[in-house]
């Protein structure tokens, strides 16, 4: 998952309000819509977010959530077929906890959630390589407003700190990096990092997640989300069939105790992506495409024999460019 845009002047804050930042790579915990962290409500983007796009199955999700890795995933595109299943044998005996030769649905989930787990450490180690400017194993707050907003302080974003949107950005990082600071020595070390690039993925900063979306979007400050406060000014830009959509995603899929606003628990389950429930989903999908005898169970074979809808190779890689020169025609 990739969490960095990149502007090359200007990043527009509010519509009077522009904030200097050449050429930086903005990395935000905000509700920015540009944000590709984040959707346009301000959900954090779940992991099997581009699984599926405009009904075309993009078969890369289902490689991560076997291999853990997106670096390990491309490899395997280049490999042939047959070495592409010799490497997938040699996991089949760990994901096979109670050794009896097939992976069942428990096991296959829990290889998944793990393999979430080693995806979000991944990219906090390429997110960690980017910023740590003096490459010390360290990242420093300087060090991140350099790589995210272009600045060495925070007065360069709004000197008078007039409570702006750009200064708030500023503060909202702020918070989520003293809380992701464990030893609060002032530096995140790689562990403190991934919590603060990933905090949908930590418990633990849930409440700032919760507290942030309240902040800004509960209006009338009662601690809850009624429908106009959710869609904000989405609601003004976007067109009838837009706001009924929405209008039926808060009533029948959000607001799960039918009382008119979303609470506390309403938004965490709108805001942080339920990792069991994808790995889940995707367990559902990883069967439907391999379980041939319709046994609810995966043997070893069955998994070799469709070796590329779990780890892709060579070939598979090859029909996906086709795929695509297709398209394009």
């Amino acid at each position: 998952m990739n969490k960095q845009f990149f502007v090359s002047f200007v990043i527009l804050v509010t519509p009077n309000i522009l904030l200097h930042c050449a050429s930086a790579a903005v990395h935000s915990h905000s509700l920015d819509n540009e944000n590709v962290e984040r959707d346009s409500d301000g959900a954090y983007r779940p992991r099997d977010a581009e699984h599926y796009s405009d009904s075309e199955h993009n078969v890369e999700f289902d490689h991560e959530a076997i291999l853990g890795s997106v670096k390990e995933a491309e490899e395997f595109d280049k490999l042939s077929p047959e070495e592409s299943k010799r490497r997938l044998s040699l996991l089949l005996p760990k994901m096979d906890l109670n050794g009896d030769n097939f992976v069942d649905r428990q096991e296959l989930q829990k290889w998944i959630l793990n393999s979430f787990v080693k995806l979000s450490h991944e990219e906090a180690e390429e997110r960690m390589a980017e910023t740590d400017e003096n490459k010390d194993g360290i990242v420093t707050w300087v060090e991140y407003l350099r790589d995210s907003f272009g600045v060495d302080t925070e007065e360069e974003i709004s000197p008078d700190d007039t409570g702006d949107t750009g200064m708030q950005m500023v503060r909202d990082e702020k918070i989520m990096w003293k809380a992701a600071d464990a030893d609060g020595d002032g530096s995140l070390d790689l562990r403190e990092f991934e919590v603060f690039t990933n905090p949908e993925e930590h418990p633990a900063m849930h409440p700032l997640i919760i507290s942030q979306t309240l902040r800004e979007k509960d209006a009338n400050k009662d601690g809850v989300l009624d429908f106009k406060e959710f869609v904000g000014e989405r609601g003004v830009q976007q067109d009838k069939e837009w706001v009924t959509g929405e209008r039926a995603k808060f009533d029948e899929e959000l607001d799960s105790n039918s009382d008119g606003v979303l609470d506390a628990a309403e938004i965490k389950r709108w805001t942080i992506p339920d990792n069991l429930e994808i790995a889940e989903e995707e367990v559902d999908h990883l069967f439907a495409s391999a379980d041939d005898d319709h046994d609810d169970l995966l043997s070893f074979d069955e998994i070799l024999q469709h070796h590329d809808v779990f780890v892709g190779s060579e070939a598979t890689d090859y029909g996906h460019e086709l795929d695509r020169f297709d398209d394009e025609l």
